[in-house]
């Protein structure tokens, strides 16, 4: 069956004038429109319809087209999107008022160079910055170490809790997520991946009831709290030291000082009205009650107690601080900036593409789902790689 049509006195061919109707929903179209799809060398919708005009006429003709380029398994994979959820409710370490940093995420950044001395011609090595972030205040603590081995580790985790105390649960980035820069980071890879540190860790919080979580790999979306603190610290380290070399003693300065900028960086902005009348709240306020960079206030030691109740005034001050933590920081919080829709969930046996850093689209790997970790909520969250791809398989 051919188009009649009003093209009958153009100079167009028999087949231009009268192109073949073709059904939509048809498993005849779907193969013409596979077969020129190739022959065009994986074109786009457009091109591919204006091609097959010359000779058919397909009914909802775009639609059928575009259909048919999404199931190509090989331009999905140039356009291939992760696996979507409604974005899940936050952990209770992050809604619920506790001390702070007891419960902290830990990252790596870094190399950065350290040299030896402070002599013209100084040995030159790498230095690596922990970085340890709360989850309820968002405070954070910085330390520099030497040497990627266990025992470092270790020896920076203890000087950690000796200045903010004990945390009851830890959050480790897997090692997975520092291959996108192995050329420059393969002590960290190889640390995080040693079964050997991973045991000696695990005893050393189990002997102090610290309670270790490891994210998948490729996931930073799992500690996306951390991830943020790290880009705050590179943000002013890349400014401050530049192109310089600096001993240890000179970065690890630097590092405490652009600790100091970040805790006193605002949470939310606060009304005059508070009970200290400040302009703004800061991790800091949780630390010292107040931002580590103001300026040092009046000494009041020689104010006699029955005219300044210190310390009922510093319970007060602090719990103004969680109050308006409570009313104020904890409702920037309720909102969903993406993932909002509720979609169906990967069930076992899904043919997916993993999404690699390193490799491209060609040489992605293809796997099948073979068992699921479910949400609270009945969604499907957690996954072994977060660049997962579901394939769009053939009818």
């Amino acid at each position: 069956m051919r188009v009649s049509g009003r093209l009958q006195n153009s100079n167009l061919s028999f087949e231009q004038k009268h192109p073949i109707i073709l059904p939509k929903e048809s498993r005849i179209t779907g193969l013409i429109i596979q077969r020129e799809h190739i022959r065009l060398l994986h074109a786009g919708p457009k091109l591919l319809l204006a091609s097959l005009n010359q000779k058919y006429w397909l009914v909802n003709g775009i639609r059928q087209v575009k259909k048919i380029t999404h199931k190509c398994f090989t331009c999905f994979r140039f356009k291939a999107n992760a696996a979507k959820q409604l974005m899940g409710s936050l952990p209770r370490q992050r809604v619920t008022a506790s001390r702070p940093f007891q419960a902290v995420g830990i990252d790596f950044a870094g190399p950065v160079q350290v040299k030896n001395s402070r002599i013209r011609r100084a040995v030159i090595s790498k230095g690596y910055i922990c970085v340890y972030v709360c989850f309820s205040t968002k405070a954070i603590h910085l330390e520099l170490t030497s040497d990627l081995t266990t025992e470092i580790f270790l020896a920076c985790f203890k000087r950690f809790i000796s200045r903010r105390g004990m945390p009851s649960d830890v959050y480790c980035d897997n090692a997975a997520t520092f291959r996108c820069a192995q050329s420059q980071s393969e002590e960290l890879f190889k640390l995080n991946n040693s079964q050997d540190h991973r045991k000696q860790v695990c005893n050393f919080a189990s002997q102090n009831c610290i309670k270790f979580h490891f994210t998948p790999s490729y996931s930073p979306v799992f500690a996306g709290l951390v991830e943020a603190g790290v880009k705050s610290i590179k943000y002013h380290l890349k400014r401050v030291i530049q192109k310089g070399l600096f001993t240890y003693e000179q970065l690890n300065t630097i590092l405490n000082q652009i600790e100091a900028v970040v805790n006193s960086r605002p949470l939310l902005p606060v009304t005059s009205s508070s009970v200290t009348d400040f302009a703004y709240l800061t991790p800091g306020h949780f630390l010292i009650g107040a931002p580590l960079t103001s300026f040092p206030q009046k000494d009041l030691s020689e104010t006699p107690d029955n005219r300044l109740k210190f310390w009922n005034l510093i319970e007060k001050v602090r719990q103004g601080f969680w109050k308006t933590w409570s009313k104020n920081y904890l409702n920037t919080l309720q909102s969903r900036p993406k993932w909002r829709d509720v979609l169906p969930n990967i069930t076992v046996g899904t043919m997916v593409i993993i999404r690699e850093p390193n490799n491209p689209p060609l040489n992605w790997s293809l796997g099948r789902i073979v068992f699921e970790v479910a949400a609270p909520n009945g969604k499907t969250y957690m996954r072994s790689l977060s660049g997962i791809c579901p394939l769009p398989l053939q009818e």
